[in-house]
């Protein structure tokens, strides 16, 4: 990519294009170029395709979806399938249409089967069943890669796929129904810790900024609405039974990662996809104590197992991004300190 180069970032107000834009401008690339989901609907074949013919991007970084955790996935399933879907067709036949040079697509690593051998190699995909509880994000994914894939076969364009593990970071989604498991932790040890210290002002604060529990209105009673997320001044209660092992990726390493590979490797090189992760996992009640360290809170934590864990595992091999000269930098400890400031500021 030449610094002068229209790079399109697609998503750029989610964790993953927010980081993209941070390491492009950081790199010194110049002609960024976004849009509001307000004025580009990426679900809107004909608003796609007219933002193409106008603009003419030279790269793009296709960071934008539905994204949210376990919940979310589970209550929300034509939703997530439907827009990610459209969301990834669109953008690909845009860019194929008008020229596009390169396209990264960023993908999940839920796409690989439930049971799957560990550490997760790019050769498992599509060998088994997937994950129930997310199969319908993973589906739309699945389907972007292949997309990809064929378009590079049938009409030679230079798209390439990258299937990042679990992401945190700056400016994370904190929704009590849409967020992942780093940054609902952050926020529960947070208002646990704030509740503990009977900081109702501060809770109400909180909730004005990152919305309230579902249910609860303006001088309704905090505590028992935070006591319905399990959170109470001496204990909170997580989600299954903490058993399960994840592997989690601070966003700037990821978006770090994504601008190497768009600099230096073309489709044809990496193959269909290459895995980012670090290739270190933890229990999640080890996690949990790292974010309970890390906030401060000094009650209990108590573990709901008639709630789901998801995936028992899910480490990826990153024995290829490796290869061609990539590795994540920031420790998980680190990437939470970073990632809770961030929060509280």
């Amino acid at each position: 990519m030449d610094k002068k180069n229209k790079i399109y970032v697609a998503g750029h107000r989610g964790l993953v294009g927010s980081a993209l834009c941070r390491r492009l401008q950081r790199e010194g690339y110049t002609n960024i170029l976004t849009r509001e989901r307000r004025d580009l609907d990426l679900t809107r074949q004909a608003e796609v395709e007219a933002f193409f013919e106008k603009e003419r991007p030279d790269y793009v970084f296709l960071a934008a979806a539905r994204v949210g955790g376990i919940l979310d996935n589970s209550t929300y399933m034509a939703d997530f399938i439907y827009q990610n879907l459209l969301i990834a067709a669109n953008t690909i036949e845009a860019s194929y249409k008008f020229g596009v040079k390169k396209l990264l697509n960023l993908g999940s690593t839920c796409i690989y089967p439930r049971l799957a051998p560990q550490p997760l190699k790019e050769e498992y995909f599509l060998s088994g069943c997937l994950e129930p509880t997310n199969e319908a994000y993973a589906v739309a994914k699945i389907a972007a890669i292949k997309l990809c894939r064929y378009y590079n076969k049938q009409y030679g364009t230079n798209f390439i796929s990258v299937m990042p593990t679990n992401l945190y970071g700056i400016n994370d989604n904190y929704n009590f129904e849409g967020s992942h498991l780093l940054p609902a932790f952050i926020r529960k040890f947070h208002l646990a810790k704030l509740l503990r210290k009977k900081d109702i002002d501060a809770i109400k604060a909180e909730f004005a900024k990152f919305g309230a529990p579902r249910g609860y209105g303006e001088g309704d009673d905090v505590i028992g609405a935070l006591k319905g997320l399990g959170i109470t001044a001496d204990a909170l209660a997580l989600w299954g039974s903490g058993t399960a092992y994840r592997e989690l990726l601070y966003s700037d390493d990821q978006a770090e990662a994504d601008v190497f590979l768009m600099e230096n490797y073309d489709a044809a090189k990496i193959g269909e996809f290459v895995n980012i992760g670090t290739g270190e996992d933890l229990q999640i009640k080890e996690i949990a104590e790292l974010v309970r360290d890390v906030v401060g809170f000094e009650g209990d934590v108590v573990w709901d197992t008639t709630k789901p864990d998801g995936m028992p595992k899910k480490l990826t091999d990153v024995s290829r991004i490796n290869a061609l000269g990539w590795k994540a930098k920031t420790n998980l400890r680190d990437g939470i300190v970073l990632t809770y400031g961030d929060y509280c500021k």
